[in-house]
């Protein structure tokens, strides 16, 4: 959180997952990594600017700001994101997009057993192939692992990954939300490490190193 906004904040409610999504830049870039696909990312809080909503949606900003304010943050840090984002995904012939995000655990006093969530369009083929393909690969190696398709959160609903999918036809543009249950990086650290490893391993195979992730023909 930026200095002149900390006031705002106490330093437990910024840690919590109101405040970020923890691992998920963790998860990120092990991907890119293992693929050499470009990373993008903020740090960011989204209490400051949530840059997984597009411009003008309610939750953009949290706090109640002034319209000069806003338009500066947008410019800082909303802008230069979404602006990279869209210009690779516009460079690539065919582009597979992944987009890193984790959940709590417990949510408005309900248990959630998800691990793994992969979000995706059902009307889209090429997204829901994919998440079969890495559901079973993953599944393959890790049985009792929950992975599970649209949870905890819909595979459409107001996002970059959404946005982006009405902007690029479907066998252009396939857009991938992977959820990941944060009491894995909050929990033990081995077992946290074993899940990434699994994730990047299990990524479906026609990803190879130092090229950008695409889809075949």
């Amino acid at each position: 959180m930026p200095s002149p906004f900390s006031k705002f904040f106490s330093k437990r409610f910024l840690d919590t997952h109101r405040g970020y999504d923890p691992g998920a830049l963790a998860v990120a870039r092990d991907f890119a990594a293992a693929t050499g696909a470009p990373l993008f990312y903020s740090t960011v809080s989204r209490l400051l600017v949530e840059l997984n909503r597009p411009l003008g949606h309610p939750q953009v900003f949290f706090l109640d700001l002034s319209e000069k304010t806003r338009a500066a943050l947008l410019r800082r840090y909303y802008f230069p994101y979404w602006n990279a984002v869209q210009k690779a995904a516009r460079h690539g012939r065919r582009v597979l997009h992944l987009s890193c995000h984790s959940f709590t655990p417990r949510f408005r006093g309900a248990q959630r057993t998800t691990d793994i969530g992969l979000l995706f369009d059902p009307a889209r083929p090429a997204e829901a192939a994919f998440c079969r393909r890495w559901r079973d690969a993953i599944l393959g190696q890790s049985p009792r692992l929950r992975v599970r398709y649209n949870d905890p959160y819909p595979g459409v609903f107001p996002s970059l990954v959404d946005s982006l999918r009405q902007e690029f036809g479907a066998r252009r543009y396939v857009g991938i939300q992977i959820e990941v249950n944060q009491k894995y990086p909050r929990g033990d650290a081995r077992r946290w490490r074993a899940l990434r490893r699994i994730l990047v391993s299990t990524l479906p195979q026609f990803t190879t190193r130092r090229q950008p992730v695409t889809l075949p023909e």
